[in-house]
């Protein structure tokens, strides 16, 4: 399993390399076998974001002065990663000004495993449905 702290964050990036079945004989990293306070979970969960945050102004200068472009990436890159954001036809199309077709990317991004999950698919929706909110 890759260990997390409740709010997505990684906290041993070496484990996703390592097979998906074999993580839960993973040990904890050392420091991490403990209960985090609330404040310590927003310290790193803040940074976490601001990370994320630079890094979608750095890949989609576009999303710049659009709050719905903005959070929805930010959300986006978070979940799946600013490499995956990098690679993207989303990315691409944002930076374009395409902004109704890179919309509907959010919707190729549902499956994990190879299996579409209704969670992720609930979530590219919200994605979309925000990166449009802004949209004149």
């Amino acid at each position: 399993m890759l260990w997390s702290v409740g709010v997505g964050h990684v906290i041993d990036p070496t484990h996703a390399a390592v097979k998906y079945e074999e993580r839960r004989n993973l040990p904890i990293p050392a420091g991490w076998d403990r209960t985090l306070t609330m404040a310590e979970v927003d310290t790193i969960l803040a940074e976490d974001l601001r990370r994320f945050e630079r890094g979608v102004l750095r890949l989609c200068p576009a999303a710049a002065g659009n709050q719905g472009i903005f959070d929805s990436l930010c959300s986006f890159a978070f979940n799946v990663g600013l490499g995956s954001l990098q690679r993207s036809t989303l990315r691409m199309k944002t930076n374009r000004g395409d902004f109704e077709e890179a919309a509907d990317e959010f919707l190729k991004w549902t499956k994990a495993g190879g299996r579409v999950l209704p969670g992720l698919v609930k979530r590219r929706k919200d994605e979309r449905a925000l990166y449009l909110s802004d949209i004149s």
